[in-house]
């Protein structure tokens, strides 16, 4: 089971008293090279240099080298890569010391898989990429993808009893079209701000001329194409994904009966259901659910754990580390490797 969540719950976003757990005590006895330490473990720069270089190149990849500089509620978009960064590494850090609580570590081929997985990637980097991780060797990467390795095994251990029944009801997923008419404008941060009344009830008579229409024999989809203001005419979703109040209505329909009209937090809308139930949604999200329910359980015994460890930061080092703006550093692939290894 690979770990692609839990950064923002249970761990580090930032390394602040409030995110880090029960107890945080900053301190100045670090070497120049470490980052942080949970309990007697330490995280050196270099680590989180590998993983920091990796997401800003795979970032730029997607998003363009300007996107640094974009503002978020929390600060820079560098500012929330940089705390991403520490949180993965932490919770890689608290996996590997819950792993030992429970007795649980690499056999020879595991390691031996690290090793190799490490031989690999350290052979596509270039001067440029060693030199940004802070001229990390093999076996530094060898110690991160053991690492890795160890905190999913972890996981799979914590996780190994539950098998849960999910109902087709339960995980039902249906497909409706809709005549959405939104009662919101988005700021410069892209927040909804709310109509005024005069431009809610706009809104309403928009809704209810699309509605009028549709009484009066149009055709849905070409009410539809006139009327519609969402993103997509056409969505599938299952219960617990959408408004309460258009999921309400939505579940209610039977295939191609249409809804009055629904307010919603966002908007209002007219629903036609096109199928009550989609067999091949719903055999996905049933495997959503129960991904789920294993990361609800997993996560109530790591909480428990991260609340008995002591966090030292090394603030000072890592305020000074920034992003590269002028390298040549392009390795992206570091977990695309580990997976190569140790997902078969």
């Amino acid at each position: 089971m690979l770990l692609t969540f839990i950064l923002a719950q249970v761990l580090i976003t930032g390394c602040s008293a409030d995110t880090l757990g029960r107890k945080v005590v900053f301190t100045t006895g670090f070497s120049d090279n470490e980052v942080f330490r949970i309990e007697d473990v330490s995280c050196s720069l270099t680590e989180t240099m590998v993983y920091l270089v990796n997401m800003q190149n795979g970032y730029e990849a997607t998003f363009g080298s300007e996107i640094w500089r974009q503002q978020t509620d929390s600060g820079t978009v560098e500012d929330r890569l940089k705390e991403s960064v520490l949180a993965k590494v932490a919770q890689i850090k608290v996996m590997n010391l819950l792993a030992s609580e429970n007795g649980i570590e690499l056999d020879e081929s595991e390691l031996e898989k690290a090793k190799s997985a490490a031989e690999e990637y350290y052979e596509t980097l270039s001067d440029s990429d060693k030199e940004a991780m802070n001229n990390v060797t093999v076996s530094d990467l060898a110690q991160i993808m053991a690492e890795q390795a160890l905190a999913n095994k972890l996981y799979d251990y914590i996780i190994r009893d539950i098998n849960p029944e999910i109902s087709d009801d339960e995980a039902r997923t249906i497909t409706v079209e809709q005549i959405f008419v939104k009662t919101y404008n988005l700021d410069q941060s892209g927040n909804k701000v709310p109509f005024e009344e005069k431009d809610k009830a706009r809104a309403h008579d928009r809704i209810r001329e699309a509605f009028i229409k549709l009484m009066n024999g149009g055709d849905f989809d070409e009410v539809l194409e006139q009327y519609n203001e969402a993103d997509e005419g056409t969505i599938s979703f299952g219960k617990g994904e959408m408004d309460s109040a258009y999921e309400t209505a939505a579940f209610n329909l039977g295939t191609d009966e249409v809804s009055g009209i629904v307010e919603t937090r966002d908007g209002y809308v007219i629903i036609k259901c096109i199928s009550t139930f989609n067999r091949e949604e719903t055999e996905t999200n049933k495997v959503k659910i129960m991904e789920q329910r294993k990361r609800e359980v997993f996560g109530k015994e790591y909480d428990a754990f991260v609340e008995t460890l002591t966090k030292e930061l090394n603030s000072k080092l890592w305020d000074r580390v920034s992003l590269m703006t002028d390298s040549d550093a392009t390795s992206s692939n570091l977990m695309d490797i580990y997976h190569k290894y140790f997902d078969n």
